[in-house]
């Protein structure tokens, strides 16, 4: 491929709203192009690595038994309505009307799509296993892109959909598609994590999270340091051990003035305590009523798993109008004499005696508060967020260690999630109708290309690997227009490299040397060949790969170029 018939534009400057590297590097590089918040237009360079993507992943897909489909992207509203998620996936589906009247959304996953798949298809255990997935469109009407690619509105996704009859036949699909993804992360340079997460909006059990640490990621993921021990979960998932304040009698609650404490952290001073030693109240709004939520006064409240909690119902901090309404006083407030149906708790102030609390009258609080004599709770479970240094719920030995990461995939065991409200059934060996058990796995192409960036570059632009790079070869031509021997030089190295599969870039345009290497390093092009006259009159071009020292090049002479080339490429 010739650069004056291909479509280069590099800029020296970044976007304003460009933060992270890759955001940067790719819009330079002109491999993007933004067009609204969140929407983005691929470009040629762009659109070269995407399909390098596209392929690795259908090779894998394939190579574990999936089979390709395609989806459509815009859906009848009805089809969410019937699995019961058209109110409330979030963020909120992008709606509207087409000529006749009818409600339809834009898709921003498949389960529905693929549910009517197995519905029609799949009528016995004898059809089964089935693994169908797509490259395709998907559109969130996310309320704060960002990161270039790495959170927009528009984008493409691999998303893939299991159908099995049982358990074990569940099991055995997510863990060949815990493979296929671990395969796919390492050819495309990325040395990605597998994490324990949880299911969101998507729904299901069990799920997975495949986490590339990067400082530029917005996921907060918790590992443990113990080399033998493995887990790791995101911060909404993580679950970690809970201390235990020292065993003491139950003793009588008093109540005491506390006039002007209005926090957890100055009623502990104020009694000479630790945290650990209150019970923390935070009012929340979950389908329209306020409850409160109990913790031990040194942890704090992980949203996400009160959500799964409460059975998917988002909760949200309640406002002082509605704290004031329900007849909650801020600042004093407790479980104490509180409907236990209207108090969630963590199971840290369940189980530690004797706390401090509030005596729900504004500037008194009480001592030695204790679960099920003075309060009680429907509500009670793990809703405490994991922090850097506690002890591991896995192995006891280690402690969770805090990173951030980029999430390039995500697999779901969705079990009856789907099948049980759209009536995806088959007919057992003995003639019994049941429930398919589906699985769901998915990976941004888009965001995968920006986690490379983030995870390959330097101060001079991107480090691609050879896998996913736009070209695997860039031939730079000094002066190919006024000189014949550089010329035919470098048109029979690109011949020669393209004839044995190189993906092979000859820039032959008429722009100075120093502007053609800089492009090249932006672009991240693995491997660089000078023919110059200069490199002639050496004695041959000259060649050095993307990663070593830009004044670390080595002259070949012609007749070993290709050679030199090829072993370059593969160091």
């Amino acid at each position: 491929m010739k650069a004056s018939q291909f479509y280069i534009k590099t800029t020296r400057e970044a976007p304003a709203e460009a933060e992270t590297i890759s955001h940067q590097y790719l819009a330079r590089a002109g491999f993007i192009q933004q067009i609204a918040a969140g929407i983005f237009s691929i470009m040629p360079l762009g659109q070269r690595s995407l399909e390098k993507i596209r392929t690795i992943i259908r090779e894998e897909m394939n190579a574990a038994g999936a089979l390709e489909v395609t989806m459509p992207v815009v859906q009848p509203r009805s089809i969410w309505e019937e699995s019961g998620r058209a109110e409330t996936y979030v963020p909120p589906l992008a709606n509207f009307r087409d000529r006749r009247e009818r409600e339809m959304v834009l898709a921003p996953t498949h389960e529905e799509t693929v549910s009517m798949m197995g519905r029609y298809g799949i009528t016995s255990y004898r059809d089964m296993p089935l693994n169908l997935y797509q490259i395709q469109t998907k559109f969130r009407d996310e309320t704060r892109s960002r990161g270039g690619l790495l959170r927009v509105r528009e984008f493409e996704m691999k998303d893939a959909y299991s159908f099995d009859a049982d358990e074990e036949g569940l099991d055995a699909s997510y863990q060949a598609m815990a493979q296929a993804y671990h395969n796919i992360f390492s050819r495309c340079g990325l040395n990605a994590v597998m994490v324990e997460a949880d299911a969101g909006s998507i729904g299901g059990k069990d799920s997975a999270e495949f986490v590339l640490l990067a400082d530029s990621g917005e996921d907060t993921i918790l590992i443990c340091d113990s080399d033998d021990c493995g887990y790791g979960a995101n911060l909404e998932k993580a679950e970690f051990i809970k201390s235990l304040n020292p065993r003491e009698v139950k003793a009588e609650v008093e109540k005491f003035a506390t006039p002007g404490i209005k926090t957890i952290e100055a009623l502990a001073e104020a009694e000479g305590v630790p945290t650990s030693k209150t019970g923390k109240v935070v009012f929340y709004t979950i389908d329209d009523e306020v409850y409160v939520v109990v913790i031990r006064g040194d942890y704090e409240v992980n949203e996400t798993k009160v959500r799964n909690m409460m059975g998917g119902s988002e909760p949200r901090l309640a406002t002082p109008e509605e704290v004031a309404a329900a007849g909650f006083p801020a600042g004093s407030a407790s479980a104490v004499g509180i409907p236990s149906e209207r108090v969630i708790a963590d199971d840290s102030a369940v189980e530690n005696p004797n706390l401090l609390a509030g005596a729900n009258e504004d500037g008194y609080h009480l001592r030695n508060i204790n679960y099920g004599r003075d309060w009680n709770s429907d509500h009670i479970g793990d809703i405490a967020s994991a922090v850097d240094g506690q002890r591991c719920s896995r192995c006891s030995d280690g402690c969770l260690k805090q990173h951030r990461g980029i999430e390039v995939g995500h697999i779901f065991k969705l079990r009856t999630v789907y099948s049980d409200a759209m009536d995806v059934k088959y007919n057992d060996a003995d003639g019994n109708l049941r429930p398919v058990l589906m699985g769901c796995y998915g990976i941004g192409t888009g965001r995968l290309l920006a986690a490379a960036v983030e995870a390959n570059h330097d101060d001079r632009g991107m480090t691609l690997p050879r896998s996913i790079a736009p070209f695997e070869v860039v031939i730079v031509a000094v002066n190919i227009h006024n000189n014949d021997q550089v010329r035919d030089l470098s048109e029979s190295l690109a011949t020669q490299l393209e004839a044995k599969g190189v993906a092979t870039l000859l820039d032959d345009r008429a722009e100075a040397p120093g502007a053609k290497f800089a492009d090249a390093d932006l672009i991240g092009i693995p491997v660089r060949v000078v023919v110059s006259p200069r490199s002639i009159q050496n004695g041959g071009v000259e060649i050095k790969h993307r990663l070593a020292d830009p004044k670390n090049s080595t002259i070949h002479a012609f007749d070993d170029a290709i050679g030199a080339i090829l072993n370059t490429l593969e160091s």
